[in-house]
């Protein structure tokens, strides 16, 4: 059902617009969770190693498709909040096709130059097989990666979260099931890790763009919408482009942060590759509900109803800090028994090294998580140069302190203390920009206006 945004307490409408989203993105990282858990329990702390290691790799193309799905699902909300129907259905063909173009590309370049990349972060020879193993049946899943974020978005744009979210529960438990299916039972190794999530996601994708084609059919229009637009695309892309930039940086330099963890040998990088999927399933799960506010904050700022964005704001800010509870004191204090549900028989450096980083960055979720609502208001109302600095900073600041701070004497727990000082500057960038925005100017009469 399509949901109008611009209309209705914005703390009731963001509860109930996000939370599916949030459900869905804890779904889609069970993927990626399931992915190393079977791993590790059935085929050995070095399997686990060669996923986790493939999974900064696959970081870069996920970026390409998240910034695809950010673009499209901004462009689409927008007109969509205008009622400018004939223009939205024109943005979802354009965004389809300069998606494609994007993945095939991606692809390309994928298998030509996958190997390097392994040789470029120090991937150690006795899980270097296996990792481009991975990454090659990856790679053939990237279309399905793709235009299920593209679908995702649409759905999103159109105050839809229920229906992604279905799709991708009913997905994620059957991965679950063909992975140990295919690792624990055939015997396949990281190929059938590999293979299940392929298939799953091709199920997803494909039942998610019939459902969007069929969702598109039920809007009126005054006439046929053409399939591109020049103009729109270069919208999207404004969009789009950055978006994938963000992403594709944070990638890149968590691959820079991953050659580091990996001078240090396997224990370490499989207590990395265990502690990150974690720390992955908060951060993205904040980073869905900031998509979300970008939804809900294009609508308004279609509508012209700028007044609505700084409540929904503050409503957003309540939403993360009451999940962030939870999760801090379950990350802090219940580390060790979470860590072993992805290693079976773990080395002490192993478990050392997850628990280390779990109990430094989790406290600081109550931080980046207002980052994240910031941002995606920053993003949802066109305000790209100012969303860009606050994340570049982060990353910056990670990426150089991770590398100093793993060749003082605190080693590898030297890396996990760069990731509370980047959010913790970024997140004052972030704020600050917020605050100059229009909804504050809106909401305080000059003092012409007070006469």
């Amino acid at each position: 059902m399509n949901r109008n945004l611009t209309t209705g307490n914005p703390e009731t409408i963001l509860w109930q617009f996000c939370m599916p989203l949030f459900g869905s993105i804890i779904f889609q990282q069970l993927y990626n969770i399931a992915d190393s858990l079977v791993a590790g329990k059935f085929a050995g702390e070095n399997a686990l190693a060669a996923v986790g290691n493939s999974y900064e790799i696959t970081l870069i193309f996920i970026a390409f498709a998240f910034g695809c799905n950010i673009g499209c699902s901004v462009i689409v909300s927008t007109f969509f909040g205008a009622g400018k129907y004939d223009d939205m259905k024109t943005a979802v063909s354009t965004s389809m096709i300069a998606s494609g173009l994007f993945c095939a590309l991606l692809m390309l370049g994928g298998h030509l130059f996958c190997s390097r990349l392994l040789e470029l972060i120090r991937t150690p020879q006795e899980v270097f097989a296996d990792s481009r193993l991975y990454l090659d049946i990856y790679i053939r899943g990237l279309p399905f990666v793709f235009f299920y974020n593209i679908s995702n978005g649409i759905f999103s744009a159109l105050g839809d979260s229920r229906t992604p979210f279905f799709f991708l529960a009913a997905s994620s438990c059957s991965n679950i099931a063909m992975d140990i299916w295919f690792v624990a039972g055939l015997h396949m190794g990281v190929a059938g890790v590999a293979w299940a999530t392929f298939i799953c996601q091709g199920v997803s994708c494909l039942l998610s763009l019939f459902f969007v084609f069929k969702r598109l059919r039920t809007v009126k229009t005054v006439k046929k919408a053409p399939l591109f637009s020049g103009k729109i695309c270069g919208k999207f892309l404004k969009v789009a482009v950055p978006s994938t930039l963000q992403q594709s940086f944070i990638s890149i330099g968590n691959i820079v942060i991953q050659s580091a963890i990996n001078g240090f040998g396997p224990g370490v990088m499989a207590g990395y590759s265990a502690g990150i999927k974690l720390n992955n399933l908060v951060i993205t799960s904040f980073s869905t509900i900031g998509n979300g506010m970008s939804n809900y904050a294009a609508q308004n700022y279609g509508a012209d109803k700028p007044d609505r964005i700084h409540a929904g704001f503050r409503a957003g800010l309540k939403m993360v800090w009451i999940i962030s509870l939870p999760l801090v004191f379950l990350y802090v204090v219940c580390s060790k028994w979470l860590l072993l549900f992805f290693m079976g028989d773990p080395s002490q450096e192993a478990m050392h090294s997850g628990i280390m980083l779990l109990r430094i960055i989790a406290p600081f979720y109550f931080v980046i998580s207002a980052k994240l609502v910031a941002d995606g208001i920053l993003r949802g109302t066109g305000r790209m140069v100012q969303f860009m600095i606050a994340t570049f900073t982060d990353l910056v600041l990670r990426v150089v302190l991770a590398l100093f701070l793993s060749q003082t004497r605190l080693g590898s727990t030297g890396i996990w203390c760069a990731w509370p000082v980047g959010w913790a500057v970024a997140t004052f960038l972030s704020l600050r920009f917020y605050s100059q925005g229009p909804w504050f100017r809106k909401q305080t009469p000059s003092p012409e206006q007070k006469r």
